[in-house]
């Protein structure tokens, strides 16, 4: 492998938020990811706290408000989170394209918003809770290497071959 083949393989962090986790979508989800050969280097569940809540979205509330971060963590700490770190070529632009659009409802039918969830903006606001979007997904490869190390410890990560990496697929 070369190194600039190598540097175009990132990892990047996903996580499937309470109303994925509650609505059994964990799976369909995951296998969104891995048909498209993203590999799974890291996985957990965790019930995210407030101090937690508040690392993960350190900059939310600077820039977007206390009323968004306070509907935010509301939603994130009503139930269990799935967090995967997912390695390939282009993750990170890969995973939000797999994703869609932050609103549910101007995501493209094909993406996981589009295929699985329905609540816009205007909603969100009208009845003062988060977005339920399913999955956050890292924006950028400074913000993938930040959340991977928060959710994750170095022994928690995995390196191995897939069979598409063995072939070439």
């Amino acid at each position: 492998m070369t190194e600039e083949t190598q540097s175009q393989i990132e990892r990047t962090l996903v996580l499937l938020k309470p109303d994925a986790m509650a609505r059994g979508l964990a799976g369909q989800i995951l296998a969104r990811f891995e048909t498209t050969a993203l590999k799974v280097v890291g996985t957990k569940m965790k019930w995210m706290d407030a101090e937690f809540t508040r690392k993960h979205y350190a900059d939310l509330e600077e820039r977007l408000g206390s009323e968004v971060y306070n509907m935010t963590a509301t939603f994130m700490q009503q139930g269990p989170v799935m967090a995967l770190v997912l390695e390939g070529y282009d993750a990170i632009a890969t995973v939000r394209k797999i994703v869609g659009s932050t609103y549910p409802d101007q995501a493209p039918a094909g993406t996981i918003r589009g295929d699985f969830s329905h609540m816009s903006r205007g909603a969100s606001v009208a009845v003062g809770k988060a977005v339920a979007n399913l999955v956050h997904a890292s924006g950028n490869r400074e913000e993938a290497a930040q959340e991977v190390d928060l959710w994750f410890a170095k022994d928690e990560l995995f390196d191995y071959k897939t069979l598409a990496e063995t072939y070439n697929c």
